[in-house]
């Protein structure tokens, strides 16, 4: 992944971003061949997360300060030009508002909490000029339903952060999203957000200058190592439950694929190979809880998810997760969380 080399634009203030530093690395090339600098332009959702912003960031300026100049300028936007709330409630002020003409190189759209209700209109239609203009548009954390937002993630390989993946699904149910670290589909850029922007910066920095002013930033950075796009944004099945026992794995494994869908532990038990009554026994000896036990948390965890990240009414939660009825899905989940459903509910009834 190379992107053109750009004149990127002047930042407002007039600013540069080379800090002094100790450690050096000489870009390989022919003698007096100055590359020409990459232009990264993050635009900033209400709420975003702050962690996946600076990890896309420093890495880029580390690189900058390894070489004595500037590789890579960015600029920061938000949709109006006043500060945005990050999560962690520090309000970051851009360097601008949305330009009317996109600008060149990367743009990264970096979301957070509550995407649904925070991807506005102004950014979602600014990406598609974006993305008409021959930009390579792409999202940190939530970033990706401004994409979808936009219209341009159809039939294109794309990531958002695991806990928001379930309530993304239910938006738009036409897109599948995938659970690896980091994606890269032609001029479509995804990231998982938290850390595992790190190692996109890293990726962006090794494609645009090579290998070794990549690792010498890793390095910097405190990194041990560049993670693949394609690893799991979390640890197996076997790694969360405690166990590699491949009846209790592949059980798990059934019911979190139909959750939506009435599951029959009988059927659940012969699909994995055992009696209903093995199953019991394997899970109350691997998990210390029934199978009945373990399928009515996932539900109810899946349906904390959509609560948090849609607007969908709670009857419509409750199907989703499996349950008969409105009540059933209530009671359970005023036990687990000790707070009702309509109360949890950002968006109530």
């Amino acid at each position: 992944m190379r992107p053109p080399r750009t004149s990127a634009p002047a930042r407002p203030d007039g600013k540069t971003y080379v800090a002094p530093g100790v450690a050096h690395v000489t870009l390989a090339g022919q003698p007096g061949c100055v590359p020409g600098c990459v232009q990264v332009s993050f635009v900033l959702m209400p709420q975003f997360t702050m962690l996946a912003f600076t990890s896309a960031l420093e890495p880029l300026r580390v690189a900058n300060q390894l070489v004595g100049r500037e590789l890579f300028r960015w600029n920061v936007y938000s949709a109006t030009g006043t500060a945005v709330p990050s999560s962690n409630g520090v309000a970051v002020m851009p360097d601008a508002a949305l330009p009317p003409e996109p600008p060149e190189g990367y743009i990264l759209v970096c979301g957070g909490v509550e995407p649904d209700r925070n991807t506005g209109p102004e950014i979602a239609s600014w990406l598609r000029l974006a993305w008409r203009r021959g930009r390579t548009v792409g999202g940190l954390c939530t970033g990706a339903y401004a994409l979808a937002r936009a219209g341009i993630l159809s039939g294109r390989k794309f990531t958002l952060h695991w806990e928001n993946i379930p309530g993304f699904a239910e938006t738009f149910p036409d897109l599948a999203p995938v659970r690896q670290l980091y994606c890269i589909d032609g001029r479509i850029v995804t990231c998982a957000g938290g850390v595992a922007a790190a190692d996109l910066a890293l990726k962006i920095i090794s494609d645009s200058f090579g290998a070794e002013l990549g690792r010498m930033t890793m390095n910097m950075c405190l990194l041990s190592q560049r993670r693949p796009a394609d690893e799991n944004q979390i640890p197996s099945i076997a790694a969360r439950l405690g166990t590699r026992n491949e009846k209790v794995v592949a059980a798990i494994r059934y019911m979190e694929a139909g959750l939506a869908e009435g599951i029959d532990l009988d059927d659940c038990a012969a699909a994995v190979g055992v009696t209903l009554r093995q199953l019991q026994r394997l899970f109350r000896h691997h998990l210390g809880m029934t199978p009945v036990q373990c399928l009515n948390d996932m539900r109810l965890r899946h349906g904390r998810a959509l609560l948090a990240e849609t607007d969908m009414p709670v009857l419509e939660v409750a199907l989703a997760c499996g349950y008969a009825s409105r009540s059933s899905f209530s009671k359970g989940f005023s036990r687990k969380f000790g707070i009702s459903p309509q109360r949890f509910s950002t968006f109530g009834d």
